[in-house]
């Protein structure tokens, strides 16, 4: 890439309207995370904050959540792995630094790594994540570096909360506690928030759903960030690690339920975004937002492989995906409007997708479901619940107790009538029926399966609870 079209990539991202700049960011739309992909790249170990819910020492092949890595890799190692993994990734549109610890508690690391991504792929949009402790200190640097999206943690407004969250920060050269520590953090956080919003830069606010900490501040939250100009409000579910000050005090996950009551009382609040679809990614995730091909990319691989990065290929495929979203929401705008609704009851969906907006994973490889509210002429996103994968077998933590990874999924669809997945093994199948959950098993576009498993739940006989494969309806 000529220096001339780096300067010409950013005019054009100057100009560019809200809606263009979040239209191929999964995180910032949610029609965007079923078709475009983000790529975390692991290079800022040192964090500047103690979180008690915070635990980095854990990690396997099925772990999944922020904070966790395989391998750290040095700012020259992430620019090739991001040529390498974007040359065969045409869908990959976002370079995000998100950890393991805080990228801005590194800078040298962060800002050497975005640098030399927009020198050498100056098509792909670049995105920071943190704390914001020190976000003021860097404000020129971002800027410089058209990083144009910047997501911070916060989790209480109120530093009398925020205290029971935060064991200590590190400020200055000197260790703060208690309400100190939670006073300056508020404060930084909040003033480096409207100083990106003045910028231009748009925001996006993560907050880690408590309970009995902040459950019923975070209303207080969005009303505060929404006041200072955020574009979309993350809430999301605390999980609970070993090793956590959390843990230790007996802290538990939220539920399904109360994720839900706190993410619609948040949107209340008025024009604020409220994300419902984060996966709480790892922080070297890689593909779209229902996958984690993080594995396949190894430094042996990247480091020892040949790069072909092709900026007009690359833009082609992304082109033609767009097209296709637009036709999808043309062809809803088109389409007639019920004159009569016969049926508006809601039925809840649960679907296991790898992506693309489709029905297309196998049951017992789901680490999240996604949640849908159908009813006879409307589709209503829920949110993402995580589960632990049905093949990986075994047993997972309930409080005190370990249960049947099969006993976690019910209690995650409790609410649910009907799961839909591509494929299912005899036993969850017979498992599901008897918790008065329908196994759906299709492939194909999920707006489209929605609405035809919709109808099992009305035609199904409840006296025989078997799974539905083939059905047909006249």
């Amino acid at each position: 890439m000529k220096e001339g079209d780096l300067i010409t990539v950013e005019e054009k991202r100057t100009s560019q309207s809200t809606e263009e700049k979040t239209a191929r960011h999964p995180c910032y739309s949610e029609e965007a995370h079923h078709h475009f992909a983000r790529m975390h790249v692991a290079v800022a170990p040192k964090c500047n904050i103690s979180c008690n819910f915070c635990s980095r020492k854990f990690d396997c092949a099925n772990e999944s959540r922020p904070g966790v890595v395989s391998e750290l890799i040095t700012p020259d190692e992430a620019v090739k792995k991001v040529l390498f993994v974007a040359s065969g990734m045409k869908q990959l549109s976002v370079i995000g630094i998100a950890g393991p610890g805080d990228p801005l508690a590194n800078p040298e690391r962060t800002f050497a790594t975005f640098k030399g991504i927009a020198e050498h792929a100056s098509d792909l949009r670049l995105c920071l994540s943190t704390n914001g402790l020190t976000l003021l200190d860097h404000i020129d640097q971002i800027k410089a570096l058209n990083i144009d999206h910047v997501t911070i943690t916060i989790n209480a407004v109120d530093p009398e909360i925020g205290k029971e969250i935060y064991s200590w920060i590190y400020y200055k050269r000197k260790r703060y506690k208690g309400l100190e520590a939670a006073q300056i953090l508020i404060d930084r956080q909040l003033r480096g928030l409207e100083a990106l919003v003045a910028l231009g830069i748009l925001v996006k606010v993560n907050s880690v759903l408590i309970p009995d900490i902040n459950a019923d501040h975070l209303k207080k939250v969005a009303e505060v960030i929404t006041a200072k100009g955020a574009f979309i409000h993350n809430v999301m579910p605390l999980i609970v690690t070993p090793d956590t000050v959390f843990m230790k005090n007996g802290i538990r996950n939220p539920t399904a339920l109360e994720l839900q009551n706190v993410q619609e009382n948040c949107q209340d609040v008025g024009h604020l975004k409220i994300m419902k679809h984060c996966h709480q990614c790892r922080a070297d995730a890689i593909g779209l937002l229902g996958e984690d091909r993080s594995a396949e990319f190894t430094k042996e691989r990247f480091l020892n492989s040949e790069i072909d990065y092709n900026v007009q290929a690359r833009a082609a495929y992304q082109d033609q995906v767009e097209q296709k979203m637009k036709r999808r929401r043309e062809g809803k705008e088109r389409s007639p409007a019920l004159e009569k609704e016969t049926d508006m009851s809601i039925v809840r969906i649960a679907v296991t997708t790898r992506g693309e907006g489709r029905v297309n994973l196998h049951f017992g490889h789901a680490k999240d479901f996604l949640i849908f509210d159908v009813t006879e002429a409307t589709i209503k996103f829920i949110g993402v619940r995580k589960v632990q994968s049905y093949c990986v077998g075994g047993k997972v933590n309930c409080g005190s107790e370990k249960i049947s990874i099969l006993d976690e999924t019910k209690a995650i669809l409790s609410d649910c009538q009907i799961l839909l997945s591509s494929g299912m093994g005899a036993v969850p199948q017979k498992y599901m029926c008897e918790q008065g959950i329908i196994p759906v098993i299709k492939s194909g576009e999920i707006e489209d399966l929605l609405y035809e498993s919709r109808k099992y739940y009305h035609y199904m006989n409840p006296e025989t609870n078997h799974p539905i494969e083939e059905p047909s309806f006249s």
